[in-house]
């Protein structure tokens, strides 16, 4: 039977400002697995170093096709610092005003929450309306874009205690908005924020700590703080803490728990998390043996634009291993992945070795495919 091969993990360091944590971008690079040329990387300002971890690789078995030389791990890539920050204030629950804010923000009465929140700012120094004005000047939401502004409710909002306003103002520090880049000031807040029990500013204080050079590089206190935000529920602190376990990274090595960490980051959609946990429970490392699952998941992140599912996804349907054969459909992901830098010489032979009308059709669908994206 055809082992699917896990994916070796490396850590990513950011040199730059680090995403906001509600992200769909993950911030844990995957390395392209042996016998393909790497994936497309992200544009990265300059290479960073990476902490002290070894990624590495089960034995294949004999069944499986013998991997050609493994190929370079591609640098870190930077995440830029999203064009504006993104929190979402709650209101509290027994103040019907506070309520009315937050509402017409919902409905996206932007306007309408940009006054009532100014009223209630200047009334009542209430730091969750200060904060909802910071999300508003930041987003150009009723008002125009103000970064300026931005930062100065934010900072109000985070003297009054608010780890919403905490949070968004040291992600504006970071990424040099509304002011200089000021790396010290995004430390305090991030720190008062998590302590607070914010889960994104736990997270992105964890890639500081992990970068090293923001801060000491410190892989055991990374582990505590992405521990503090997976507990919260973010799914992206859920796959970098499923990194940390399956290498034994600032904690003890613990297979088990990185795939139950994998499969709640999955089930919030984060396709890295998605693709890992399918690999788990195609082979059944660490969870029981499913390959129906496996597939069904690979087929969901392979829509989602992941040419890492989209190649695992072509060799399962081309192999007929885990789901009925289909090399039609099979080597269409296979060109999807290729575009995407995710070559396959197995799936290539296949390719070449499918009747021409078939092959066309494969093509065809491929085409289809990528001019809808």
């Amino acid at each position: 039977m055809t082992v699917l091969r896990p994916l070796s993990i490396l850590i990513s360091i950011f040199a730059g400002p680090l995403m906001l944590a509600t992200s769909a971008s993950a911030q844990i690079s995957l390395t392209p697995p042996a016998a393909e040329a790497p994936a497309a990387a992200k544009p990265a300002p300059k290479a960073t170093p990476k902490p002290p971890v070894a990624a590495k690789k089960p034995a294949v078995p004999a069944t499986a096709p013998k991997p050609a030389a493994p190929a370079a791990a591609p640098k870190p890539a930077a995440t830029p610092f999203p064009p504006a920050a993104t929190v979402v204030p709650m209101p509290t629950p027994s103040d019907p005003n506070a309520d009315l804010v937050y509402g017409a923000y919902q409905r996206g009465q932007y306007k309408t929450a940009f006054d009532l929140a100014t009223k209630r700012a200047q009334e009542t120094s209430d730091p969750k309306a200060m904060t909802m004005l910071g999300e508003l000047y930041a987003n150009a939401m009723g008002v125009k874009r103000d970064y300026a502004k931005a930062a100065d409710w934010y900072k109000r909002a985070a003297d009054g205690g608010d780890r919403e306003g905490m949070f968004a103002l040291a992600m504006l520090r970071l990424g040099g908005r509304g002011g200089p880049v000021n790396r010290e000031e995004a430390v305090k807040w991030l720190a008062s924020a998590a302590k607070l029990g914010n889960p994104k500013a736990a997270y992105n204080l964890a890639l500081l700590y992990l970068d090293g050079q923001t801060l000491p590089q410190d892989l055991k206190r990374a582990a505590e703080l992405l521990r503090v935000a997976a507990d919260a529920g973010n799914p992206e602190a859920q796959y970098a803490l499923a990194t940390f376990y399956k290498e034994g990274t600032g904690v003890e090595k613990d297979i088990n728990r990185a795939v139950r960490l994998l499969q709640a980051a999955s089930l919030a959609d984060n396709v890295d998390a998605e693709v890992e946990y399918a690999i788990a429970l195609y082979n059944g490392t660490g969870t029981p043996k499913n390959e129906a699952a496996a597939v069904a998941l690979l087929r969901k992140a392979a829509k989602q634009n992941s040419p890492i599912a989209q190649n695992r996804l072509a060799r399962v349907l081309v192999t007929g291993q885990g789901a009925p054969m289909d090399k039609v459909e099979g080597l269409k992901w296979h060109i999807i992945a290729k575009t995407a830098g995710r070559g396959d010489p197995m799936l290539d032979e296949a390719l070449t070795g499918l009747g021409p009308e078939d092959r066309a059709k494969a093509q065809e669908a491929a085409r289809r495919w990528l001019g809808n994206k």
